[in-house]
């Protein structure tokens, strides 16, 4: 087995094993659709028994811990990118006019008498693509190039198109404070990403990029300790409520089930008039929604019974993906003499795909 790197074909440096710690946070994503159902677990029955409404200013505090890490290889130069126009052009009118309006539909068939339910629907179709969008595309060998351009453009419009969305589609229904909602975006989004591009530029610097590649599944372990604390706080809140309406959970997964599928099929639809890779990303680019970040302005915003559909959209969102890559080849047949868009002739993991793309 050669120690070049795939892409470059130089000498790989080796690499020293993470401290435990860090080696545990770097595992915690891959354990996503376990663990936000125990985290849901445990916030029901320590909600059951104990008055957890002191725990509601952590929300806050927690969502910019929460986002913080996600944002330290963020880049903002590769919004300007004009390689890929086709892919991303498709991808943020899907994610951007589409299915907003896909998310709005199904908030006014099933939440419409329920206020917050009905913000945390519409919040589940506002904020597109995640670092995952760039880890699913490259583990099936799509366009990763086309994944990162989506997933920055994606971040940044939605922060600015999201208050005015959510009055537009909600505000009809849930009292919308579009200043307030701007604010929130602001100390979620726009300050951890000024700590996150601080961080990656002082440990570049002092320790080179070959730290910050290693740390990187560290950093996206603590970006997933702030979703399990803020599902538990969400989901204890409001346990005595659950409790009284048991089929309650079950009714809330119907329309994000039925918010996935359509989002899979409209994706593959429009995507296969594409270059197979260009597909691939369309798909992951529209179907990886920044839950995250929907999940701390949906508890910040609109209290925490609106993060009931984020925490199902979370166990959706992972295990569709672990389901739909094996059949990427079926939804785009491979074509001969595509141009091959991957870093290397193999991606060996989601994880290693994404620590590539952030260098």
């Amino acid at each position: 087995m050669s120690n070049a790197h795939p892409a470059t074909g130089r000498p790989l440096a080796p690499s020293k094993p993470l401290p435990p710690v860090l080696a545990w946070l770097g595992g915690l994503g891959k354990r996503l659709v376990y663990l936000i159902p125990a985290a849901m677990l445990l916030g029901l029955i320590a909600g059951a028994f104990t008055d957890l409404s002191a725990l509601s200013s952590l929300v806050l505090p927690m969502t910019m811990l929460m986002v913080y890490p996600m944002l330290i290889g963020f880049k903002p130069r590769d919004a300007f990118t004009l390689a890929d126009r086709k892919p991303v052009g498709l991808a943020m009118v899907l994610n951007f006019v589409v299915l907003p309006l896909v998310a709005f539909g199904l908030a006014w068939i099933f939440f419409r008498d329920s206020p917050s339910l009905f913000a945390g629907m519409i919040l589940a179709g506002l904020f597109p693509t995640s670092g995952m969008t760039i880890s699913w595309t490259g583990f099936a060998q799509g366009n990763v190039r086309a994944a990162v351009t989506m997933t920055v453009i994606g971040l940044l419009l939605a922060s600015l198109l999201a208050p005015f969305y959510l009055w537009v589609l909600a505000g009809a229904v849930v009292p919308v404070d579009v200043v307030g909602v701007l604010l929130t975006i602001l100390m979620v989004v726009g300050l951890p990403m000024l700590a996150g591009t601080v961080t990656r530029v002082a440990l570049v610097r002092t320790k080179g990029q070959a730290a910050l590649k290693r740390l990187q599944p560290a950093f996206q372990g603590l970006s997933t300790l702030g979703v399990l604390a803020i599902v538990f706080i969400a989901i204890g809140l409001k346990a005595r409520m659950i409790l009284a309406q048991p089929m309650l959970l079950a009714w809330v997964l119907v329309p994000v089930v039925l918010f996935y599928a359509i989002n899979y099929l409209v994706a593959i639809g429009l995507g296969g008039a594409l270059e197979r890779s260009e597909g691939v990303a369309v798909v992951y680019g529209t179907v990886m929604r920044n839950l995250s970040i929907a999940l701390g302005l949906a508890v910040a915003s609109f209290g925490p019974e609106a993060a009931l559909v984020l925490a199902a959209a979370f166990i959706v969102q992972v295990q569709s993906a672990a389901w739909s890559v094996r059949f990427m080849d079926a939804a785009f047949p491979r074509r001969q003499a595509e141009p091959d868009h991957q870093p290397g002739p193999g991606v060996p993991s989601p994880s290693r795909v994404q620590q590539e793309c952030l260098e």
